[in-house]
């Protein structure tokens, strides 16, 4: 499996000790709906744009849009484009990205989109995200490659870290930080278990007299998922670098090839 790992401008040289095959989350459609870009290095050549929608308004141009994401890629030299669609699906938003993704088709290059857009979208790969906190994950993916396709799917590996209390009714949780998180297992010195269900490691503990479940991901469980993605044919994946800086050592060659560790 191919691994990107997903840097800002400022993450670019530290991300790059690890693997060539980076993915630039420096663009974003605007408020007017045209494409904006943060600064980057002048050198950057290669790897994938990262096109977020946060704030965007609508789409009214998706040509337009299609023209101007086209002549960045072509002009860096960009193999494809992750759509990082956070809001909900709309009619301009997908009309831009079906178009896109044919624009991409053409030029032999990749659109990947959100799960919601896959069954829109039968051109652009789709972006599966393995971080659960209920259900199984090896029936997930079983289920999205029956969908869509194993060669259509990405993994979008991203690093648990949860806390919920007990009961918890919603069954949302509380997110943290690496830090709080060292915190607390340093604090509490839990007994640690793995779910192979959800193929991330647990721990209950008490907080303030009250129960609490802490799920989580580490380089054991993240590589885990990428081995059940391989197994299933599933051929990239993507890693968030702020989320799994302190990883990257143990999951990624020093040869600089992108190819994660065996283990």
């Amino acid at each position: 499996m191919q691994i990107f790992l997903t840097v800002s401008p400022d993450q670019i040289q530290k991300a790059s000790r690890y693997t060539r095959r980076l993915a630039h989350a420096a663009y974003r459609v605007g408020p007017e709906g045209r494409l904006l870009r943060q600064n980057q290095l002048s050198q950057v050549k290669g790897g994938l744009m990262v096109l977020e929608d946060k704030d965007c308004g609508a789409i009214r141009d998706q040509d337009a849009l299609c023209r101007e994401v086209w002549r960045e890629c072509v002009s860096r030299g960009f193999s494809g484009v992750v759509a990082d669609f956070e809001q909900s699906v709309s009619e301009d938003r997908t009309a831009f990205l079906l178009a896109l993704s044919q624009l991409c088709a053409r030029g032999s290059r990749r659109l990947y989109v959100p799960e919601s857009y896959g069954p829109l979208l039968p051109l652009a790969h789709v972006l599966i995200c393995t971080a659960l906190s209920g259900g199984i994950l090896q029936q997930r993916l079983e289920d999205a490659v029956r969908r869509f396709g194993s060669g259509r799917l990405a993994l979008d590996l991203q690093r648990l870290r949860m806390d919920f209390p007990l009961p918890c009714p919603s069954g949302e949780g509380l997110s943290l930080t690496r830090e709080s998180l060292g915190a607390l297992i340093a604090e509490k010195n839990p007994t640690v278990f793995y779910s192979s269900d959800l193929c991330a490691r647990y721990f209950t503990c008490l907080q303030e007299k009250e129960s609490h479940f802490i799920l989580f991901d580490d380089g054991g469980t993240i590589t885990r998922k990428i081995q059940a993605g391989n197994a299933l044919g599933i051929p990239t994946g993507f890693l968030l670098y702020p989320e799994a800086e302190d990883l990257l050592p143990q999951l990624f060659s020093r040869q600089g090839n992108g190819s994660p560790q065996r283990s």
